[in-house]
């Protein structure tokens, strides 16, 4: 056996160099089956290292090291149980100094281990199992028959201690000099003989009988979605919303198709248990409104669901548009619901205040972030660190030109030159590989919030940021595969922008402008995109984007959200086939007839995500739900799901007798298209507010300007382009 009791990963921030993937690849290389996770004060990797153990045959034991300014201890969980313990401690400790009170209200399943050079009897007696840590073989032989080995495992190789040095350095702002080097060895990952030196049978057998007894398991909780009001029925609620919302965008009007389509999706969301999700994001978006905080028209897949146009959370009519609910959501694929909602960006901090005061501030918190020693950031820290001189980091710092620093480190390059000019540059530049990508620092996700209908540090832990707002101590890809829900809520700085000239139109005309009742085939607001007279217009900027639009000449509102999804990396080669053929100098064909009404607004070219499922599900009979799922593995490009999808889209084929050759033909279009189509409910959407603001481009010229100007305070460039732009005008 063969296993680490107190390991530190990075996440113990600059105090550790185990980045997680290489620490439990290179413990599974060395033979070890246990590995417990102990960072300090924190649990910030737990589900991270639990899922790169299981990746390695290893086992995951769960713990923290805890340190108030009189005591330092260990704190492993047993069970389940334990770990819910355990991360109430670890919020505690991110809010306040624990007290010997919060530890017996939570020691329950949770093992003790007392360092021998801190014992605190008063701490052994609230545990029902505690054991005494030691590092050295004098240690052992007194700690008698409750001892176990820990090491404070903070880098892998035997040699790493001096780049420890440099972290501690950084995080404790010192130089050279300037702190005792060499204090830290012996934190390695122990080979076998090491550990069975420094350890006898008693304690091999106490190690040993913790890590069998330890078992957390993480596993995907249901239920955990918020609920809007727990006093009334959801589904009723909704659908009362969402028929009176449709009665008022139709004016009364309300065709049999647009009946049918809602009644469909409030049937799906029912089914799938997303009522309460809806109402949630309705009352939030009802609150940014009545309160003047501008809502965008609407982004990604959830434009077209017929139920969030209803309820008002997004502007864009999906059956107008033919946009599909599958994309958004499906039942044939059980994912968490994802409304992404832009609001003006000077006011969105209101929306998640109001959320997080409306729901508690332990069921809708942020979500926590780490920024890390980037390439450059980690020679300047370096740098710093060794003395080195500020212009020399500065030049160095700028000769970097790739995302990381061993791939600027090219023969030939300035980087390359540099570096080997000087032994200190060397030592300089071996610091940093080692250090670069660690965290450095906490930061918050610029827009996510996780809501949940329980205390969300009874599922994981939190973490209480300098501002004292709760945080979610997983990072974002932790989260949902446990059961909660992150939703966005983005600032958008157009928004911010339009909200201004409304307002200012409003102060200077007495005019109320609505949207909603702007026609979107205003020749003179066209010719903005046509004339490539964009500057300012969000999306549409660009001088690649300019040069486009010049020669595609767009006559209509489809064109304009054809153009934000073809003006992209993959799209693009098919521009100048679209340009050609809108202009009439290239014959539109289809490969088979079921594909004109699909493809005829683009001109028998795939754009659109969407495209590729309504065509599975017209020529190969798929349900829509089906083609959601094609789509997606499409996309993914895994080969065994490509053959398989493949033999799949035949087979239907072949029952409604098209014709094979076609039929491949047909496959093997949509599959080189997937890999970068655009979500035409997303194209849509965005294109509305680059509209509005070529509406008042043309109708409120100096508000539109006098804002712009106003928004790039700070931007030389800017700044110069939107003066020049506008003495033009």
């Amino acid at each position: 056996m063969l296993c680490a009791l107190e390991v530190k990963t990075c996440y113990s921030i600059l105090s550790s160099l185990n980045r997680i993937d290489i620490l439990t690849k290179k413990a599974k290389d060395m033979g070890y089956s246990s590995l417990a996770i102990t960072d300090l004060n924190n649990m910030f990797g737990v589900y991270e290292f639990y899922l790169a153990c299981l990746n390695n045959d290893i086992k995951p034991i769960i713990g923290m090291e805890v340190k108030t300014n009189q005591d330092n201890f260990i704190l492993i969980a047993k069970n389940n149980n334990g770990y819910r313990n355990l991360i109430k401690i670890a919020t505690i400790i991110s809010d306040r100094e624990i007290t010997f009170d919060d530890l017996k209200i939570y020691s329950k399943d949770i093992i003790l281990i007392m360092p021998y050079s801190s014992y605190n009897e008063k701490i052994t007696n609230i545990f029902d199992e505690y054991y005494i840590g030691y590092t050295l073989v004098e240690e052992r032989d007194k700690v008698k028959d409750k001892g176990v080995l820990i090491t404070d495992i903070s880098y892998i190789e035997k040699n790493d201690y001096k780049y420890l040095d440099y972290l501690l350095m950084i995080k404790d702002d010192k130089k050279l000099g300037e702190m005792e080097l060499n204090t830290y060895t012996g934190k390695h990952l122990l080979d076998k003989e090491e550990f069975n030196n420094l350890t006898n049978d008693i304690v091999r057998s106490n190690m040993k009988y913790i890590c069998d007894e330890c078992n957390v398991t993480f596993e995907k909780r249901d239920g955990l979605l918020p609920i809007y009001n727990k006093d009334v029925d959801s589904f009723e609620y909704l659908n009362s919303l969402c028929n009176k919302g449709l009665n008022r965008r139709l004016s009364g009007n309300v065709s049999k198709e647009y009946q049918d389509r809602l009644n469909y999706e409030l049937d799906v969301i029912n089914k799938m248990g997303f009522c309460d999700y809806f109402l949630v994001v309705w009352d939030y978006v009802k609150y940014a409104k009545f309160n003047n905080i501008l809502v965008g028209p609407g982004r990604g897949s959830a434009a077209g669901s017929l139920v969030s146009y209803c309820l008002g959370i997004t502007d864009v009519d999906p059956i107008k548009y033919d946009l599909l609910f599958e994309r958004f959501l499906n039942p044939e694929r059980v994912t968490m619901p994802d409304i992404d909602i832009d609001f003006d960006s000077e006011k969105r901090g209101l929306v998640t205040d109001y959320v997080m005061n409306k729901y508690g501030e332990k069921r809708a918190i942020g979500i926590i972030t780490f920024n890390t020693l980037g390439a450059k950031q980690v020679i300047r820290d370096i740098g710093r660190v060794l003395n080195i001189s500020l212009p020399i980091i500065d030049e160095i710092a700028k000769a970097i030109t790739t995302k990381n620093l061993k791939d600027s480190y090219v023969v030939g390059s300035k980087f390359h030159r540099l570096i080997n000019s000087n032994p200190d540059y060397i030592k300089l530049y071996n610091a940093s590989v080692k250090l670069e990508g660690l965290p450095r620092h906490i930061s918050v996700h610029a827009a996510g919030v996780v809501m949940s209908n329980i205390d969300i540090d009874e599922v994981i832990p939190l973490y209480k940021n300098p501002l004292g707002m709760y945080v979610s101590a997983f990072s974002k890809d932790y989260l949902e595969p446990l059961g909660l829900l992150k939703m966005d809520f983005l600032g958008l700085k157009n928004l911010s922008i339009i909200e201004n000239i409304i307002s200012d139109i409003k102060k200077i005309y007495g005019v109320d402008i609505n949207f909603n009742k702007i026609a979107l085939n205003d020749d003179r607001v066209l010719s903005v995109f046509r004339e490539a007279d964009t500057v300012g217009i969000f999306q549409f900027e660009s001088s690649g984007m300019k040069n486009f639009l010049k020669r595609l000449r767009p006559t209509t509102f489809e064109d304009i959200f054809a153009a934000i999804a073809l003006f992209r990396p993959g799209p693009a080669v098919n521009i100048d086939t679209y340009i050609r053929r809108k202009h009439g100098l290239e014959k539109v064909t289809y490969l088979d007839p079921t594909l004109e009404p699909i493809l005829k607004n683009t001109y028998g070219i795939f754009i659109y995500q969407e495209q590729i499922m309504q065509a599975a599900n017209k020529y190969a009979g798929y349900t829509l739900g089906e083609a959601d799922i094609l789509r997606r593995a499409m996309s993914k490009k895994k080969l065994e799901l490509l053959k398989t999808e493949e033999t799949k889209f035949l087979e239907k084929s072949a029952k409604l007798n098209r014709n094979k050759e076609v039929s491949k033909k047909i496959y093997d279009l949509i599959l080189n298209f997937a890999g970068y189509g655009f979500n035409r409910s997303h194209s849509v959407a965005y294109s509305l507010i680059a509209y509005k603001m070529a509406y008042f481009k043309v109708y409120y010229q100096h508000i539109f300007y006098s804002n712009l100007l106003t928004n790039v305070i700070g931007s030389e460039v800017k700044t110069k382009e939107y003066i020049l732009e506008a003495r033009s005008k």
